[in-house]
């Protein structure tokens, strides 16, 4: 059974639709690795379960929070049963402000809600009812997080790298992604930032498009 349809905001609405207008632009080699996290979905879903997936890269501060909020978003897109979404780093820093930026470029609507200053815990929303997405940076294995039976997905080569073994997971998908940290502070910051929101958001739409319910 499908879960009850929330109204996205017709801004990321819009850019759902585009994003699927680009599936074409995802590498053969990408799609595959995409496609196996799809029947990783399929299956668990099929058997009953919820599905978990964690987002991992180093500090927990742009891409894994990038892939996390777009798992969640599209997961709402295509009405999919429900499928639980988290992320974490090796490292814990803070959900970076240049990324948080791209997002409400992107139409997101996010506030700070507690936290600390170093730390802050950013609410995320997409829609029109429901609660906020807490988003917040902490370790990988740190509570909130899934200890058992989940799927990692390492978006970045240095953590892919230092962790070639997760914990718990029945999944571990290596799926790494260009830092835009490497232009802060450029003329190009904005560009990339909002390239690698763009970039990650399609290819997570992609595998969500695919999941067999």
């Amino acid at each position: 059974m499908k879960k009850q349809k929330f109204t996205l905001y017709k801004k990321i609405e819009d850019r759902c639709r585009q994003l699927e207008g680009e599936f074409g632009l995802i590498p053969a080699a990408r799609k595959e690795k995409l496609l196996s996290l799809s029947q990783y979905l399929s299956n668990k879903i099929n058997d009953n379960q919820i599905p978990k997936l964690i987002v991992i890269c180093t500090h927990n501060s742009r891409r894994s929070h990038i892939g996390q909020i777009w798992l969640a978003t599209g997961a709402d897109y295509y009405q999919l049963p429900e499928i639980q979404t988290f992320s974490g780093g090796t490292e814990a820093t803070a959900f970076n402000i240049r990324a948080v930026e791209a997002f409400r470029r992107s139409g997101f609507k996010i506030l700070t809600n507690g936290g600390t200053e170093e730390n802050p815990i950013y609410q995320v929303r997409w829609k029109n009812i429901g609660e906020s997405y807490p988003a917040f940076s902490k370790k990988y294995e740190d509570t909130p997080n899934p200890k058992a039976q989940f799927a990692a997905i390492m978006v970045c080569s240095e953590a892919d790298t230092g962790c070639p073994f997760i914990l718990g997971c029945d999944l571990r998908l290596s799926l790494p992604y260009d830092d835009p940290k490497a232009f802060d502070d450029t003329d190009l910051e904005v560009k990339k930032y909002d390239e690698r929101v763009r970039q990650i958001g399609r290819e997570l739409l992609f595998m969500l498009s695919r999941v067999d319910q």
